[in-house]
C-alpha cells in the first residue's frame, strides 16, 4: 500500500491529525521536549509549527540510484535534533537558515519538484517537520503527486514515530553515526544514540526491506545506510558494520562515506579536529568487507 491508497483510505489523513496531535506535548524524536509547538513554543530541534525550508531544488550528488539521470528533488529543512559539532549544513541545521512555510506551499515546492522531472522527492532532515510533511503530501496527492519520497534523516528517531510513515516512504536513508555513548553525546549532543539508531532503522528495514531498482536503476524502494567514517576511530565503524550484516543482512546498501572535514566547531574539538586519513577509511573499508557487505557505495 503506498501513499495514494493511504489517501484514498482515509488513513493519511487520520495520520496528519495524529501527528499534530503530538506536536501538543511534543515527543516526535527521543530528546522528547514536550513543548507546545502549536503554540509557538520550541524545543531541542527549534521548529515551531510552520516548517522552515532552506531550499528545494534538483540535486545529483546524492547516491547513483538518487540521482539516477535526472536529479533528486530535494527539500533541506532547518533545524535539527541533533547538534553535530561537526555539520557541514551548520547554517541550516543549527543557525535555522531558511524561510517559514505554509503546508500548502511545502505542498506547491513538491509538486514544482515533479515537474521539473526529479525521480523523487528527497527529505532531508525532515523528522520534526514529521506532521507538517504528511499534511502537505495530503494536499499534494490530489493534485497529481506521485514521486517516491526518500526520508534522509540522522536515524536518531522514535519507532513509533515511524511507523506514522510506513506506506509513506519508499526510500529510507539514514545515517548510523556512532556505536558507542560517548562520542554521541560528546559530538552530538544525542543521548542512547546507537540503541535508538538501532531500533530506528530496524524498523525501516522492516517497513521497505532491501533496495530496489527500475530498469533505468534508480531507486524505487528500500533501505541505503549512509555511515561517516570519523577520525581515530570515533564513529566505530567496525562495530556498526559488522551489526548491519548480522542483524539486517549483507544485502543492505552501505554508503560509505570518507568526505569528513571539520566543520563548525571541529576544529576546536579534540578528536574531530582533523580530516581523515587514508589509511582510517581503508580501515573502515576492510570492515565492511570482512563483515560480507558487498552492496552500496566507496570513495575513493
Amino acid at each position: 500500500m503506498g501513499y495514494t491508497d493511504l489517501y484514498n483510505s482515509g488513513e493519511l489523513l487520520a495520520r496528519v491529525r495524529q501527528a499534530y496531535g503530538r506536536l501538543k506535548s511534543c515527543d516526535l524524536c527521543p530528546h522528547d521536549c514536550r513543548v507546545n509547538r502549536l503554540a509557538g513554543e520550541r524545543g531541542i530541534c527549534r521548529a515551531s509549527w510552520r516548517p522552515r525550508i532552506a531550499s528545494a531544488n534538483i540535486h545529483r550528488g546524492e547516491e547513483p540510484p538518487l540521482s539516477g539521470s535526472k536529479g533528486s528533488g530535494t527539500i533541506f529543512f532547518s533545524g535539527c535534533s541533533l547538534h553535530c559539532r561537526f555539520c557541514q549544513n551548520f547554517p541550516i541545521s543549527q543557525l535555522d537558515n531558511g524561510e517559514d512555510q505554509t503546508t500548502a506551499g511545502l505542498a506547491a515546492k513538491m509538486l514544482r519538484l515533479q515537474r521539473q522531472g526529479a525521480h523523487n522527492l528527497n527529505l532531508v532532515t525532515p523528522s520534526h517537520y514529521l506532521p507538517q510533511l504528511l499534511a502537505a503530501l495530503w494536499l499534494a496527492v490530489p493534485k497529481g503527486f506521485r514521486l517516491p519520497i526518500v526520508w534522509n534523516s540522522s536515524g536518531y528517531e522514535k519507532v513509533d514515530a515511524l511507523t506514522l510513515l510506513d506506506g509513506v516512504v519508499a526510500v529510507y536513508l539514514p545515517d548510523m553515526k556512532y556505536a558507542a555513548e560517548e562520542p554521541a553525546l560528546k559530538f552530538s549532543s544525542a543521548p542512547g544514540y546507537r540503541e535508538i539508531n538501532r531500533a530506528a532503522v530496524t524498523e525501516m528495514h522492516r517497513q521497505v526491506g532491501e533496495l530496489q531498482l527500475d530498469e533505468a536503476g534508480v531507486a524505487v524502494r528500500g533501505l541505503i545506510i549512509r555511515h561517516l567514517v570519523l577520525p581515530e576511530g570515533g564513529a566505530g565503524s567496525h562495530v556498526t558494520l559488522h551489526w548491519i550484516a548480522e542483524h539486517l543482512g549483507t544485502e543492505t546498501h552501505i554508503s560509505l562515506m570518507r568526505q569528513y572535514f571539520p566543520a563548525h566547531e571541529a576544529p576546536a574539538a579534540p578528536g574531530i579536529q582533523r580530516k581523515i586519513t587514508d589509511a582510517e577509511y581503508a580501515e573502515a573499508v576492510a570492515a565492511l568487507e570482512e563483515a560480507g557487505l558487498e552492496n552500496g557505495w566507496v570513495q575513493e
